[in-house]
């Protein structure tokens, strides 16, 4: 029923549904910066956030102005259980009604699964969308794990989240335009003149959506999508469900909001709805700020302390009740899941175990911004009078002071359990402990100091996954990761300004130390503590030594790296022995990556070189990193599907680029009608007194002068450059490193290839291939037929023919935008590449065809990256078009 006209079908593999569609152009400024439009592509979503966020916190200021903190908490501590438990009912509902959202969805596109496991997804996906925000991209990502597992595809996927995300809206909409039409709003909103034309817009959607299935059967199209509308009944149902949803979550707040404010349900839902409405379209996570600021203002609360103190409180514990606890009981349900997986002897999906790290640094982030946020407030009186007895005042003042300190370096620890580094585990449980500690010692907060332990317990046994043992100091920090950091300091610093906004500054503050009337004066020292902690760890980041730009390998680097090629699988690994790629070894030689530089990209020409696995895992992350620093895109080029989770793990997307050709030896022989045509070839050659040769490494080099000419003959008559990169050149110094065959008619030579022979028995290949344009007709098929052979009697395994660039991508509709454009060059591209008579000519053969994929980072330009490799391959921007 919803259909995205770029999406793969089910059958195609998942990562091909990474890659093309959703990678687009993007012109480049001068700098390498991206130019108008990206720009605001990339900073303008975080920069937004960002600026909603203060300006919702400088709205609050103004709003409660004189409000006490100590007003806010009292209010919470005071609320009714009664009133609480009932917030907690309807909180339950509202979950339960946003299952329907699921099995509507699935209802439509004709899908059925038990509803208990369908309850189940969808809590756990709204649960963490509503509490983190971009509800989109969370919830989406929560149901495609989810559904996948259940056996759904990637497309019904598509249109499971679509269905929910547009019930959502159609209910959100509904709501706030009857409410707005039918309830009066408060003139203290920037937009109450315009609520009756806004009112009828937002009405009209919903109602055009129910009356759209009736009055137009074909599908809506915008660009590459499509939409087709469902029925009167199934559009009701989407209305009537997302109203519902809206209404209770108001019914939350409403259960928790003070007896001070005399206001009926109705008015009371059409500005909760208008408060969410602007939350969700600010950006800020959760809508936080921006939705408390909207609230006070349409209930008047405006410089009056006696209603804002209340008011705040309510807005807190509402926070904790529909937001926090089911996000809690969520990540318990997962953890829950998966261990009784592991009672059942199943390993952990990779997927799961991939997204446990970011899943703790996320909440890594979260603690260290409660321990800033508790730092600049005040402890309650009764605690601190209780520490008093017992605790010596330096004991407090520093416990409180390390406890912000210790918040920063959470912050800061967060982006190093991201990038999975030992160190930051290590460091992150030692600092969750000990922030645990300093939170009862500063005021008795079990509360937090519960919390932290929490994350320790969860955190402590998922040590293999951390296992990077790079420097701290070198994690990169993206700009959207460093902007987060600026924002909890940032509301660090409101929440200091509007916890003590009644005590007078002077200088003597910093200086005074009291159990019951030092609340400011460690307030300010803790915000200082933390910012010079945070401040401290940029500065020696900054100063930092920068990795110089790489050089060409010396012929010591390249006698490093021959034990690891010829110890290798794959027969590609010798490309390293060009000496045109940089190699980036890791500390003890346990591997190695060949790459070279075109424009921003960093290519990296196939996986990582070597047998031990954490050796080549590491060095992902590591050449991730150095494009990081250097400001270039890294890609992975011609990367063989085992591999694929190394790259899917640092967050790049993958393209499928072609498929190679590999024949199995024991299997192959000459016999059979489908070998006529190479018997033949083969005889008569033969009959001709051709002879095929393996000359040695030790003897290449004086047999090069005469396959020289070969080589030039042939250049000039395909009318060709020599290329580079990922193919084989006649230079002196690279064909003097491999074995080389060649055919000898007479005793001049007539073809030539050089090999790629490891000590692995595992694959035999050629790279570099010349023939004299007036030579045998055959030859080729000759040369290849004998060297193949040769191979299965050396105890070769595989013979590798190289890859048939851009086969085997479908040009479905469905397909992504990257699969059907290849497709359409591999079918209709004989003018700039012979695509599709390479793939027959190794067909012929009957190799297994492998696909092969490029690992680009996600939100790149697809098309200058391509055109990067094309250069390094063809040897310039003009050997691209020059052939």
């Amino acid at each position: 029923m919803w259909h995205h006209r770029d999406k793969a079908q089910s059958g195609d593999t998942a990562v091909e549904q990474q890659g093309g569609a959703e990678i687009l152009s993007r012109p480049e400024a001068p700098g390498g910066m991206p130019a108008g439009p990206a720009w605001l592509r990339r900073f303008g979503g975080p920069l937004l956030s960002v600026l909603m966020l203060a300006l919702a916190l400088w709205a609050l200021q103004k709003l409660a102005g004189e409000v006490s903190y100590h007003a806010v908490g009292h209010y919470l501590h005071r609320l009714r259980r009664g009133r609480i438990g009932q917030a907690i009912v309807l909180t339950a509902l509202g979950y339960a009604v946003m299952t329907l959202y699921d099995m509507f969805a699935l209802a439509a596109i004709g899908k059925r699964l038990p509803r208990r496991r369908v309850a189940l997804i969808s809590f756990i996906s709204y649960a963490f969308s509503n509490t983190l925000g971009m509800a989109l991209l969370v919830s989406g990502s929560i149901r495609y794990r989810f559904y996948i597992q259940a056996g759904l595809s990637t497309a019904d996927v598509a249109k499971v989240v679509l269905f929910c995300t547009l019930s959502f809206w159609l209910g959100l909409c509904a709501v706030t335009g009857v409410t707005l039409l039918l309830e009066p709003v408060s003139p203290q909103l920037p937009f109450a003149a315009l609520h009756i034309p806004l009112g009828i817009v937002l009405t009209l959607l919903p109602l055009a959506w129910l009356l759209g299935g009736l009055l137009r059967r074909e599908p809506l199209r915008f660009r590459r999508w499509q939409l087709a509308l469902p029925s009167f009944g199934t559009a009701l149902r989407q209305v009537l469900v997302g109203a519902l949803d809206w209404g209770l979550a108001a019914a939350v707040l409403y259960a928790l909001m003070p007896s001070e404010i005399v206001i009926d349900f109705g008015p009371f839902l059409a500005i909760f709805v208008l408060a969410q409405m602007a939350g969700l379209v600010s950006h800020v996570p959760g809508g936080l700020g921006v939705f408390e600021a909207v609230m006070l203002a349409g209930l008047g609360a405006t410089g009056n302390a006696t209603l804002s103190a209340p008011m705040l409180g309510a807005l807190a514990a509402f926070r904790g009740v529909y937001y926090l606890l089911p996000l809690c009981v969520a990540t318990v349900l997962v953890v829950v899941r998966e261990a009784r997986g592991l009672r059942q002897r199943t390993l952990l999906s990779p997927w799961f175990t991939g997204l446990l790290p970011p899943f703790f640094a996320g909440l890594t982030l979260v603690s260290g911004a409660i321990l800033l946020f508790s730092g600049a407030t005040q402890a309650l009186p009764r605690r601190l009078t209780a520490l008093s007895h017992v605790l010596p005042l330096p004991v407090l003042e520093v416990s409180h002071f390390l406890s912000s300190v210790i918040g920063m370096s959470l912050l800061i620890l967060a982006r190093g359990l991201q990038r999975r580094l030992d160190a930051a585990y290590v460091l992150t449980l030692t600092l969750l402990v000990a922030g645990a500690v300093f939170s009862l010692l500063k005021g008795i907060d079990y509360e937090e100091a519960t919390l932290l332990i929490m994350l320790a317990l969860a955190l402590a046994p998922a040590h293999k996954l951390f296992y990077r043992r790079a420097s701290l100091f070198h994690a990169t920090f993206s700009f959207g990761w460093s902007l987060a950091i600026v924002a909890v300091l940032g509301c660090t610093l409101w929440l200091v300004f509007f916890s003590y906004q009644h005590v007078e500054y002077n200088n003597d503050l910093w200086w005074e130390f009291s159990f019951h009337h030092g609340g400011a004066p460690r307030a300010l020292r803790a915000l200082v503590g933390a910012t010079a902690a945070g401040l401290l760890f940029a500065l020696v980041s900054l100063i930092r030594s920068e990795k110089p730009r790489p050089t060409l390998p010396s012929e010591a680097e390249l006698a490093r790296a021959l034990p690891l090629i010829k110890q290798s699988p794959s027969a590609q690994t010798h490309l390293a022995l060009m000496g045109d790629k940089a190699l980036l070894f890791d500390p003890e030689d346990r591997a190695f990556i060949m790459y070279a530089i075109g424009g921003r990209s960093w290519v990296a020409m196939g996986d990582p070189v070597g047998r031990d696995p954490k050796a080549r895992q590491e060095l992902v992350w590591t050449f991730h990193e150095l494009c990081e620093r250097a400001g270039g895109w890294p890609v992975f080029y011609q990367v063989n599907p085992r591999d694929l989770d190394l790259y899917l793990e640092v967050g790049m997307s993958l393209l499928k680029v072609g498929e190679e050709a590999r024949v199995r030896l024991d299997q192959f022989n000459l016999d059979g009608k489908s070998k006529k045509s190479l018997r033949n070839i083969v005889s008569k050659l033969q009959r001709d007194g051709l002879r095929m040769e393996i000359v040695p490494v030790e003897r290449v080099p004086e047999l090069l002068p005469r396959l020289k000419p070969v080589s030039d003959a042939w250049l000039r008559d395909k009318r060709v450059r020599e290329k580079g990169f990922s193919l084989g050149s006649f230079d002196a110094r690279y064909l003097a490193r491999t074995p080389m065959a060649v055919v000898w008619q007479d005793e001049q030579p007539v073809a030539f290839a050089n090999l790629f022979l490891g000590d692995t028995l595992e694959e035999a290949s050629v790279d570099l291939m010349r023939q004299l344009p007036d030579g045998p007709p055959g030859i080729m098929d000759y040369l290849f037929v004998e060297l193949m052979l040769w191979s299965k009697a050396q105890g070769y395994r595989w013979f590798n023919l190289g890859m048939a660039p851009l086969s085997g991508l479908q040009n479905r509709r469905q397909a992504p935008l990257w699969n059907r454009f290849g497709a359409l060059l591999f079918g209709r591209g004989e003018r700039f590449y012979n695509f599709r008579g390479l793939h027959r000519y190794k067909d012929k053969f009957d190799p297994e065809w492998e696909p092969r994929y490029m690992a680009v980072p996600g939100g790149i330009a697809l098309p200058v990256v391509l055109t990067n490799v094309a250069s390094l391959i063809s040897g310039g921007l003009t050997g691209v078009v020059r052939r």
